[in-house]
């Protein structure tokens, strides 16, 4: 074998070898069929994944209609930056879990097109009653929001942290975000709304409500 045939099928060995090794690397990339959420084990798992999911996925909607709510009275306002920046975020939470939902083949609540009325309602109402009524309700949702995912994160540790840890970060990064809409709310004087107590709590009520029925529904 000359010099020249033996230095061609060598390069060829080696352009085979990277092929090999660059379709290997995508089959083992592939191999791994989720993104966020790894295949339940057993049926009893399944379910309580779904249930996370789709409350999940119901309480970012539900949120996004409520800034959509308030963007709709205060957008004119001075408020109007810092209702856009909480509301930007929830679109991405929103998204996430649009994605999520669509991947692991989780039907959403049927009660969405409840929420999608419900939540417009809640965030123009509030805001009829000005900045301190739209912080307000900001303050009671998202304090809602942040205990629910607390108790999930506490959820799916008890089951097994390895396992899902893409979820508990995504959950965790998710929490911290809505907290920092809370907090901002109690910057911008929520607590100065005449009646906020008695506020706070029925929205709260009526969020404790929703979770149990998308949960469920």
């Amino acid at each position: 074998m000359s010099g020249l045939t033996a230095g061609i099928l060598s390069r060829q060995l080696r352009k085979g070898l990277a092929a090999y090794k660059l379709t290997a690397g995508v089959f083992s990339q592939n191999a791994r069929s989720y993104a966020v959420i790894p295949p339940a084990l057993g049926d009893e798992e399944k379910a309580l994944l779904d249930a996370m999911l789709r409350v999940d996925h119901a309480g970012e909607y539900g949120a996004n209609r409520i800034y959509a709510g308030q963007m709709a009275v205060l957008g004119r306002s001075q408020s109007r930056p810092l209702i856009q920046h909480m509301w930007d975020q929830e679109k991405v939470h929103l998204q996430k879990f649009n994605e999520i939902l669509g991947e692991n083949r989780v039907r959403p609540t049927a009660l969405l097109p409840l929420w999608n009325v419900a939540g417009f309602v809640l965030g123009a109402s509030t805001a009829l009653l000005g900045k301190a009524g739209a912080m307000a309700c900001t303050v009671a949702v998202e304090e809602s929001i942040s205990e629910h995912y607390n108790s999930q994160i506490r959820a799916l540790m008890e089951i097994d942290p390895d396992r899902y840890t893409e979820l508990l970060q995504l959950i965790s990064k998710f929490r911290d975000e809505e907290m920092d809409h809370h907090d901002i709310g109690l910057e911008q004087e929520a607590e100065s709304l005449p009646g906020y107590q008695l506020l706070k709590a029925a929205i709260q009520i009526g969020c404790k409500a929703a979770i149990y029925a998308s949960e469920r529904i």
